[in-house]
């Protein structure tokens, strides 16, 4: 009997990972934390964000407005109907110009990434125009198409479109070579490969751009209504601002706020429905 034969039978069996006896030593009970519902997480936030907001309104601290006297504004607004008419026109502007511009995006950039030709044709393009920010394109989108509702949507669509249109690209190319070459193994067309391999791995990407979008618009539709408009949240808050109107100004900033946060949320979902099948944590 060698060294290493005596040593091997004296050894200790080693212990699983998850073994009694290890979570012992280590002081882990074994039993799964309790977790807590994301929706009491999120009330308790917001209960805070209001609380400290109240805390400085009561402390002065640069007039800010109180919730209450906010509240009380927004009920004014809304009871004389100008906070509704102000939401749907700006609700119009933001999806005419995210739809379109989501509707144009996903097609270029599944072009982009599936011809290389195509790519090399538009990229130039497209990496131009994400450096200039949409809000610089104002003046030369009212000197083209004038002050009425199509230059809004017009700066909302670019806005859209360029941070779609690269998600849409990079999901094309991410696509894992080797799904493509086992579906070409089994006698699949360039267009089932398309369809069947292509688009569903890229879901993803196209999802989070939609997402990232519709950031984008929102973030563009005040400056897209300093275009001669006459209804609009941003214009409301614009025009509160010559009078120092700060609670209509809150009052526009919490219901863009809050209508981004839905649309966002409504995206989420379809995003989970359309990549059920991709493994999450």
């Amino acid at each position: 009997m060698s060294v290493f034969d005596v040593h091997e039978k004296s050894a200790p069996p080693k212990e699983a990972p998850g073994s009694p006896a290890r979570r012992k030593r280590s002081g882990d009970p074994g039993r799964p934390r309790p977790r807590v519902p994301a929706l009491l997480l999120n009330l308790v936030a917001v209960a805070a964000g209001v609380g400290t907001w109240a805390l400085l309104a009561h402390l002065g601290v640069s007039g800010l407005p109180g919730p209450l006297s906010v509240a009380r504004k927004f009920g004014d607004l809304a009871s004389d109907g100008t906070l509704g008419d102000d939401v749907l026109a700006s609700l119009r502007r933001v999806v005419t110009g995210f739809v379109l511009g989501t509707l144009v995006a996903v097609p270029v950039g599944f072009l982009m990434g599936w011809y290389p030709a195509v790519r090399a044709l538009a990229e130039p393009y497209v990496q131009f125009f994400r450096t200039i920010p949409p809000l610089a394109l104002l003046p030369l989108v009212i000197v083209l198409l004038g002050i009425g509702e199509t230059p809004k949507i017009a700066v909302i669509f670019l806005a859209a479109f360029l941070s779609c249109v690269v998600a849409a690209f990079q999901g094309v190319i991410s696509v894992d070579r080797t799904l493509i070459d086992a579906a070409r193994v089994l006698g699949a067309k360039d267009r089932q490969i398309f369809l069947r391999v292509v688009v569903p791995a890229a879901s993803p990407f196209i999802m989070v751009g939609m997402r990232i979008g519709l950031g984008a618009s929102w973030s563009t539709l005040v400056a897209a209504e300093l275009i001669a408009a006459d209804q609009g949240l941003g214009y409301r808050m614009q025009h509160a601002q010559l009078y120092y109107d700060l609670p209509t100004i809150f009052v526009g900033l919490i219901s863009i706020g809050v209508l981004g946060l839905l649309m966002d949320r409504l995206l989420l979902i379809a995003e989970r429905r359309v990549t059920r099948w991709q493994e999450r944590r």
